[in-house]
């Protein structure tokens, strides 16, 4: 089963793709417009045969949806309007954290992290989703 991830933000939406249980850093998209941009989720989907897309949910830190979760969730519903493939949500709280964390640790330099960043924050929303849906189903 193919499963994307998306870390969605003003400037950039990173993309992670499942490798069987492990989520994968693929790419950064730049944005631009926004029926541009899904065209582009709408060509990976396609090309990959995907069957669920995960978008990371960027609640605030209380749990509540403020403006930037609102934009995201405005973001899935047109792009939930253009494709066929489902979409779930995942709770990214601390992600971008997490991610420069990781790739600290693993001794990537200061200028790839920042380019690379949005797409490990969405390894690590897509590996959240993976390892609570591998729970559940235990």
């Amino acid at each position: 089963m193919a499963i994307i991830g998306l870390d969605v933000g003003d400037k950039h939406i990173g993309v992670a793709m499942a490798v069987g249980n492990v989520a994968v850093p693929v790419a950064v998209i730049v944005r631009t417009e926004e029926a541009d941009d899904l065209e582009r989720i709408a060509v990976l989907a396609r090309d990959y045969e995907t069957e669920i897309i995960v978008i990371g949910l960027p609640r605030s830190m209380d749990g509540t949806v403020g403006a930037q979760a609102r934009l995201v969730l405005d973001f899935a519903k047109s792009l939930s309007n253009r494709i066929d493939t489902p979409i779930e949500m995942c709770d990214e709280r601390l992600t971008t954290v997490m991610a420069n964390r990781l790739m600290q640790e693993s001794g990537t330099k200061r200028k790839k992290r920042k380019a690379n960043i949005d797409a490990m924050a969405a390894a690590v929303i897509l590996q959240a989703y993976i390892d609570g849906a591998t729970k559940s189903s235990d």
